[in-house]
């Protein structure tokens, strides 16, 4: 026989398994309890527009989205919350009051992936700031009063996807976020509109993928008017970037303190913008990319003459790696032409096309220090050189003629003319050759007492002057005389 069990003492026990279990509940879960100036909804809490001062301490550690917004918070300390919140993945701090962030404060949401810090009073972000939330992927810093910010604020974020800074006062151009390969490399969004930028990095930017380019959001911002804004922004538009397209009328320029649309820049006189071609050289290696609006899109490239470019290289010298790149190996001349690259993605397909031009020569060949048409110029103008020192720099004879000997007698006088340099003719005079020296011709007057033999002067005698015999007239000589002073022979002096 079984004994009598009496059914009185079951229910006696009842409160105390009751009383077991909530404590095993407890135990498991420090904080079961939803904070009484917020709405929890689940894993939701909502403690928006109560006008809290601080953060409510009793957060429930199972959190997951966490409003604050609309609130009097002004300063958020590393110890804002006792609980480690790592499930948390939103937290909402936008329309408050925070003028102060501490560097620890994000230590306690390690896994956070938007955080909105909207229309606060920030002022600076400093040095990794925000370097705790590694897997962050939104975060919002518009409407602040942000001023500067430090180059590495967003050191460790690899995984930071869109960050909104708009309606700051940012006056230099963060380029260390955009650039490729840089600390952000899954940036796609980047606003930086209606801050106080008046100069870009133009040429920096211009090198930009086009998925970065489409999230880059510029206007609303003081720039300066010039024909490489224009040139810059017109390849933009030609894009049908989003960043272009969605602000057209926004994008404006400052000259003279008057605003102008940067599509409008008819004073500066700039040239239409035209797309360019790829130029290579003979054996050059080239790569082009297929440069879409998107990352990750499935892509293949087609030929001038309409074949597929396979993976590898088969005949000919093009090929296509493995990020969707055309790839040229020894480019010949035969390799031009436009090539149409089609890129296909989960929310839109794309097409775009590239132009190649390959020179028929070399641009660095083996000891080829100039190509023919240099050559041909410097032969040209050595050429000429040549010519002008052959008529300009010869040299001249009267360099080797030597010093006029002085007269010994300077007391001798000629009442004559120099006619000519003509050298002496004499036959006789042969044996004594001296064509190095300046020779004088003179022809004499009619020679007084002083007048040797052959018509010659004798030294130290001087010619007096005839006495006139009448108007005009001249003492003429013996006319069978045949050293006649007015003989047409010249003598030599």
């Amino acid at each position: 026989m079984h004994p009598h069990r009496d059914p009185r003492g079951l229910w006696l026990l009842l409160p105390s398994l009751s009383l077991l279990l909530f404590e095993v509940a407890r135990a498991g879960r420090a904080v079961v309890s939803c904070p009484a100036a917020c709405l929890c909804a689940s894993n939701i809490l909502s403690c928006s527009k109560q006008q809290l001062p601080n953060v409510p301490h009793s957060l429930p550690s199972y959190t997951a989205l966490l409003d604050l917004s609309h609130n009097n918070l002004s300063r958020l300390r590393a110890e804002w919350t006792p609980t480690r919140l790592t499930q948390l993945h939103s937290l909402l701090l936008s329309h408050n009051h925070l003028n102060f962030i501490s560097s620890e404060a994000f230590s306690p949401v390690p896994n956070l992936r938007y955080l909105d810090l909207s229309s606060n009073q920030l002022r600076t972000l400093d040095e990794f700031l925000f370097s705790d939330l590694q897997v962050l992927e939104v975060l919002l810093l518009y409407n602040n009063h942000i001023m500067a910010v430090d180059r590495c604020a967003f050191d460790d974020m690899a995984q930071l996807q869109k960050l909104y800074l708009s309606q700051n006062q940012i006056s230099r151009f963060p380029l260390e976020l955009v650039k490729e390969g840089a600390k952000l490399p899954k940036l796609t969004l980047l606003d930086l509109s209606s801050n106080k930028l008046k100069n870009l990095p133009l040429p920096d930017l211009q090198k930009l993928p086009a998925w970065i380019k489409n999230g880059l959001y510029l206007h609303n911002n003081p720039l300066n008017c010039d024909c490489e804004l224009y040139q810059l922004f017109s390849h933009w538009q030609y894009r049908q970037l989003s960043s272009v397209m969605d602000f057209q009328e926004d994008l404006y320029c400052m000259n003279s303190k008057k605003l102008h649309n940067v599509f409008n820049l008819s004073f500066l006189n700039c040239g239409e913008y035209k797309e360019r071609a790829w130029e290579a050289h003979l054996g050059d290696t080239l790569i082009i990319k297929c440069d879409t609006k998107q990352q990750g899109m499935t892509k293949v490239w087609v030929t001038p003459s309409n074949e597929r470019v396979l993976d590898e290289v088969t005949n000919g010298t093009v090929s296509v790696s493995k990020d969707g790149s055309l790839l040229f190996q020894q480019v010949q001349v035969e390799d031009g032409g436009v090539y149409t690259c089609y890129a296909m993605g989960d929310t839109f397909n794309e097409t775009l096309s590239v132009e190649l031009k390959v020179h028929n020569f070399t641009l660095h060949g083996h000891h080829d220090t100039l190509n023919t048409a240099y050559t041909t110029l410097v032969g040209c103008i050595l050429s000429v050189v040549l010519v002008l020192i052959y008529l300009y720099l010869t040299p001249c004879r009267c360099w080797c003629r030597g010093v006029e000997k002085p007269s010994s007698h300077q007391g001798d006088s000629l009442s004559s003319s120099m006619l000519s340099t003509t050298p002496n003719h004499d036959p006789m005079a042969g044996g004594d050759k001296d064509d190095g020296f300046d020779r004088r011709v003179a022809f004499l007057e009619p020679a007084g007492p002083g007048q040797g033999q052959n018509g010659k002067l004798k030294p130290g005698n001087t010619l007096p002057v005839p006495e006139a015999t009448g108007k005009g007239q001249r003492r003429m000589s013996d006319p069978e005389s045949v050293s006649s002073v007015f003989s047409d022979t010249p003598i030599v002096v």
